[in-house]
């Protein structure tokens, strides 16, 4: 009796045994074979949108949208500024979209949802993926890229409570406590531009360093611990899959373009309100798209013409804003100023490039058709003075005539 009970048994422990060896087997399967969102992202052909947050204490310092066509291998990054004001459907009043943010954690996961659709809504576009970089993790994640290299173009004194923190100029290799530092300082005496300088080089630095060391990382025994310092909602199988995706971004040829927008006062505070109710933005996204996806090469991501922008009218700024706007689409606006009168009735665009592609894209863009070409000549000029004057042209003077209504040439 006893010996027919132990066998029944022992055939109960080995079923058992089986039976979780099946599902231990099935849990690994589906695991190993289960598709990857970014191999579905690649095979459906289209541009990965990727939202990336550098956090102090809980509190955005810095976001990018990193736009990315597996295709052709380019890339595109949007900076959105803390202060940009928008209509936040969350509280339904007009406040800084920095307001929106909740980061992610593991008590209660998919909070930066908010700010997710607040940022695809703001850019026309569905965020694919979120990564966050909190300045407390960002030690370790630079000290494992054994430190990222940046280009510093002014030394810095930093005071860290007693102690003193020196960022030398010129290209520096940055440690990871230096590099925490250097991400989310802000100090009284550096105007705005320059801190979105600084930022955006390190942002850049830090993901030119990622794919500089991605191969070393995925083989090394620390790169579970490399992956975990960042906040995601992806898998670290995912994130891998991202990151080394990432590798054939050309950093080099990669630039950062800022949201730009009106300052103005709001509730107490002073907010950036994009251009044009954010029409400016969405048009701006839409052509970046389209230049990653055409597999020719495409000047609308090496944007190099030089502008002048003359007012023709008598709307005071209008140069200005327009200026504003051009640089939006990367145009190098080096002056603006009066036309020499302002009764202009039809915009003009005065072309020296000789670049015909650049000129039309340019045209295009604010629906120009009114267009003359300088050609230089000596007029009797002695070389070095001809040379003088062809240097301190531009390669397209806008003079604005009436029919200018700030984004767009109207009737021709």
């Amino acid at each position: 009796m006893k010996m027919t009970i132990l066998k029944e048994n022992a055939s109960t422990l080995l079923l058992i045994l089986i039976i979780i060896l099946f599902v231990f087997a099935v849990v690994i399967s589906i695991y190993t074979f289960r598709p990857n969102p970014i191999e579905d992202a690649i095979a459906s052909n289209r541009v990965i949108n990727v939202l990336f947050v550098i956090e102090d204490n809980k509190t955005p310092v810095s976001t990018y949208v990193l736009m990315y066509y597996p295709a052709t291998k380019r890339a595109a990054i949007f900076d959105i500024p803390g202060n940009l004001g928008l209509l936040l459907a969350n509280i339904n009043l007009v406040d800084r979209i920095d307001m929106a943010y909740d980061p992610l954690s593991t008590v209660n996961p998919g909070k930066l949802s908010v700010y997710e659709k607040e940022i695809g809504k703001l850019l026309g576009m569905d965020i694919n993926f979120s990564v966050i970089i909190p300045k407390e993790n960002m030690v370790s994640i630079v000290d494992l890229l054994d430190g990222v290299e940046i280009f510093i173009p002014s030394a810095v004194r930093y005071i860290d409570g007693d102690e003193i923190i020196l960022f030398p100029s010129g290209m520096t290799v940055l440690d990871g406590d230096k590099a925490s530092l250097y991400a989310t300082y802000s100090l009284d005496f550096e105007n705005s531009e320059m801190s979105v300088f600084r930022r955006q080089r390190f942002f850049l630095g830090l993901l030119n360093r990622q794919i500089q060391m991605n191969e070393k990382l995925g083989n090394s025994s620390l790169s579970g611990m490399y992956y975990s310092n960042f906040k995601t909602t992806m898998s670290e199988r995912t994130l891998r899959r991202l990151f080394n995706e990432f590798v054939n971004i050309d950093i080099d040829r990669t630039n950062i373009q800022i949201v730009t927008g009106n300052t103005r006062e709001v509730s107490g505070q002073m907010l950036v309100i994009p251009h044009l109710r954010g029409d400016l933005i969405k048009e701006i996204v839409r052509q970046t798209e389209g230049a990653l996806t055409r597999d020719i090469e495409d000047h609308l991501l090496e944007r190099t013409l030089t502008v002048e922008v003359l007012n023709g009218t008598n709307i005071t700024g209008l140069a200005g804003r327009t200026a504003d706007m051009l640089r939006s689409f990367r145009y190098e606006v080096v002056s603006t100023g009066n036309a020499d009168r302002n009764n202009y009735d039809s915009t003009i665009i005065i072309h020296r490039s000789g670049d015909e592609t650049l000129m039309r894209e340019f045209a295009d863009l604010i629906r120009c058709r009114n267009i003359r070409s300088e050609v230089f000549s000596y007029d009797g000029q002695d070389e070095i003075t001809f040379m003088q004057n062809v240097e301190h042209k531009t390669d397209i003077t806008l003079i604005i005539g009436r029919n200018f209504d700030g984004r767009y040439v109207t009737g021709n």
